[in-house]
């Protein structure tokens, strides 16, 4: 949520970040200013009537009989004016409020122009492309080879885009997992055991919802829902504190299953483990002061933890800059990384590194006393560290053997007990 103040002083900033990202955003602007300066236009009103109470209840004491039930009286006036402006202040609010949910965060200078993930701008390549002398084959045919994945059996119990990882395939699993984690805490990052189930405040705060509903398993019955990454609990965890400045930063690692309906993708990706309901996760997030400098130093920071992670794996990748239009609602700037898989001929994306400024913050109220002791709303990033079943599908792919077995980076080993599956 933006700053009512900032979008009051800046309307055509937040208009032109709605064009950028593509989110039609001049008519809420233009209702957000009207309803903001009615919402103005009465607080004033409030205060006057709230004055003239108290000075006509420091009158009624010292009244005579008379004079007292004439105050009395307009006391009642008072009391019925109030009451009635009191309900259209809450109502202006609540009606403010809803709109600046809708408004979208101010993306950074060099967010590039864009409609769609073709239109990202690549930042930089590691590593080679691996190059077969044999026919590669798919992460499918080599896990149903290897007996390690079974996706058909998956789909007759809990339908399409969902599977099963069996024998080494969840060891992999497991040791990538295993891996990231310790990789993360050995740089200070505390890991958290996370709700899977949340309420909507912590759907809202993270800016999921509004927007979002029709990704999310909702379970009606007790108004939770199930999370599509550990983003959502960990950054809310402190959610309504005001932390200590010598608290700051924070920085926290979550694993956690993950769910996501993928509604919208009839027809994309339906083979394989690229696009599923169900996936695990470890997931990085910092909660800091309210400077743009350090969240951008941080930002560079979670993107090279990703980025080291890979490089332990043996695996190709490139990091993109993405643009406007697949930046999202709440994003000042993304760095996508999507790494080699050799069944698309391309990359694919396995991470998403984000910065929000106090956008979160504000939602959530999450805020932090500064070196004036002032109040003031925190800044928050995240990023993937590890999502599982994508990563398998470059690992079985790139580290694929001639005779159908599979190579084990050596930074695994220790974790699954082999230098390779099969």
């Amino acid at each position: 949520m933006l700053d009512p103040k900032w979008v009051r002083e800046n309307p055509d900033q937040v208009k032109a970040a709605g064009r950028l990202k593509r989110i039609p955003s001049d008519d809420n602007v233009d209702e957000f200013l009207a309803v903001d300066e009615q919402l103005r236009a009465v607080l004033p009103e409030v205060e006057g009537l709230r004055a003239e109470q108290k000075r006509l209840g420091k009158r009624v004491g010292g009244a005579s009989p008379e004079e007292r039930e004439k105050l009395i009286a307009q006391q009642r006036e008072l009391k019925d004016a109030l009451t009635e402006l009191g309900n259209r202040e809450r109502e202006l609010k609540a009606r403010r409020d809803e709109i600046a949910l809708l408004l979208p965060n101010i993306p950074a200078p060099d967010v590039p122009e864009g409609a769609d993930d073709r239109d990202n701008v690549e930042v930089r390549r590691v590593g080679d492309v691996p190059s077969f002398d044999f026919e590669p084959l798919d992460h499918v045919a080599i896990g149903e080879a290897l007996d390690i994945i079974d996706i058909p059996r998956a789909a007759s119990i809990a339908g399409t885009r969902n599977y099963f990882l069996k024998g080494d395939g969840v060891l992999l699993e497991e040791a990538v997992l295993k891996f990231a984690i310790d990789h993360m805490v050995a740089k200070g990052f505390v890991p958290l055991a996370v709700p899977l189930l949340v309420r909507d405040a912590a759907m809202i705060g993270t800016a999921y919802f509004p927007g979002g509903e029709e990704q999310a398993y909702r379970c009606e019955k007790d108004g939770l829902n199930l999370i599509g990454t550990g983003e959502v609990p960990v950054t809310s965890y402190h959610g309504g504190e005001i932390l200590n400045l010598d608290e700051l930063p924070k920085r926290y690692i979550a694993k956690s299953c993950c769910f996501r309906r993928e509604a919208g993708t009839y027809g994309k990706d339906t083979k394989g483990l690229y696009r599923v309901h169900q996936f695990q996760k470890v997931e990085q997030v910092i909660v800091d002061v309210a400077d743009n400098e350090r969240s951008l130093e941080h930002h560079h920071a979670i993107t090279n933890n990703a980025e080291e992670l890979l490089q332990a794996l043996e695996l190709p990748y490139r990091v993109v800059n993405v643009c406007g239009g697949d930046l999202g609602q709440p994003q000042i700037q993304k760095f996508d990384i999507e790494t080699w898989m050799p069944s698309r001929s391309g990359y694919g994306e396995t991470h998403s590194s984000s910065r929000f400024h106090d956008f979160q913050a504000r939602r959530l109220g999450l805020k932090y006393k500064d070196e004036a002791g002032k109040t003031r709303f925190c800044h928050t990033l995240n990023n993937t560290v590890v999502a599982s079943p994508r990563i398998l599908i470059a690992l079985l792919e790139c580290h694929q053997l001639e005779d159908g077995g599979v190579r084990v980076p050596e930074v695994l080993r220790r974790y699954i007990g082999k230098d390779r599956i099969g």
